[in-house]
């Protein structure tokens, strides 16, 4: 069957602010859409082209009407020498299963069956739009930016070493002290980031995970001296961190900081839902 549609689907990225782990076991999470997500073009003809890993995009367009399938970056980041770690596969499928007229359970199984396992709030949150929990929960965010951390990371793997923690004593500690930063976070966004930052990093040291760096170590010190927080966003060990600040002066304010010590400062916005535009 011929697309009944031409035209253009846009999937926003994601930058995890609070709970990751912890979502794994079933806690509570906060993640906001951005727009350095994924744009799909659906035009007459057939095939799909995409720049990167094709796996996940050619899983969620199994079956859909017949066209010519297009991705790309929506909004690519200049000088990076590894990805950018906003959730590109997520927003990939979710581009794809919009285009391809799916549904969001749709895109949670293949995501998940296609990376073998995961939370999904990647997934919802690029699905969803906002800044949400990781029950679709709409919760009001101080001004973001993410910095590269120069180096890429592989979510699987420490997934894998998390979930093997066997310390159950630790583990409902970690898990407790992630809910209550998450509580707090609309009254104390900075103190509830910085709360759940040393959680990790505590909670790293026991599983033996390669969560923190220096680079992000230094990128949360520029962030504190410039009256904000950051932390890894996400499983750690590379990509970006994030940055919250009480407004857009501060944010810009640390990202001329950050950038003086040669780290790659990137704006990003709080995108809507994924969608036809």
């Amino acid at each position: 069957m011929t697309h009944p549609r031409y035209g253009t689907v846009l999937a926003p990225g994601k930058l995890v602010l609070l709970g990751e782990y912890a979502v794994l076991d079933g806690g509570p999470a906060l993640v906001a859409a951005i727009d350095r997500g994924v744009r799909c073009v659906v035009a007459e003809g057939t095939g799909i082209t995409t720049p990167g890993d094709d796996r996940f995009v050619r899983a969620a367009l199994a079956g859909a009407p017949r066209a010519a399938y297009t991705f790309a970056d929506a909004r690519p980041v200049a000088g990076l020498s590894s990805k950018p770690g906003f959730g590109g596969s997520a927003a990939a499928t979710v581009a794809a299963v919009v285009a391809g007229g799916g549904t969001l359970a749709h895109a949670l199984a293949i995501h998940r069956a296609v990376q073998g396992g995961g939370s999904g709030i990647d997934v919802r949150a690029s699905w969803l739009g906002g800044v949400r929990t990781e029950a679709g929960v709409a919760v009001p965010c101080p001004v973001l930016i993410a910095i590269a951390s120069g180096r890429s990371a592989q979510t699987g793997p420490r997934v894998t070493q998390y979930l093997a923690w066997a310390d159950d004593v630790a583990r409902a500690r970690f898990l407790a002290r992630s809910a209550a930063a998450l509580a707090g976070f609309e009254a104390a966004p900075c103190q509830a980031i910085r709360e759940a930052y040393a959680n990790l990093c505590e909670m790293a040291g026991a599983v033996g995970l390669d969560y923190d760096l220096p680079v992000f170590q230094r990128i949360a010190a520029l962030a504190v001296a410039h009256g904000g927080a950051a932390k890894p966003s996400g499983a750690g060990g590379g990509d970006v961190a994030v940055g919250v600040f009480p407004d857009a002066e501060a944010a810009a304010a640390f990202g001329r900081a950050c950038e003086a010590e040669g780290f790659v400062a990137i704006e990003v916005s709080v995108a809507t839902a994924a969608g036809w535009v």
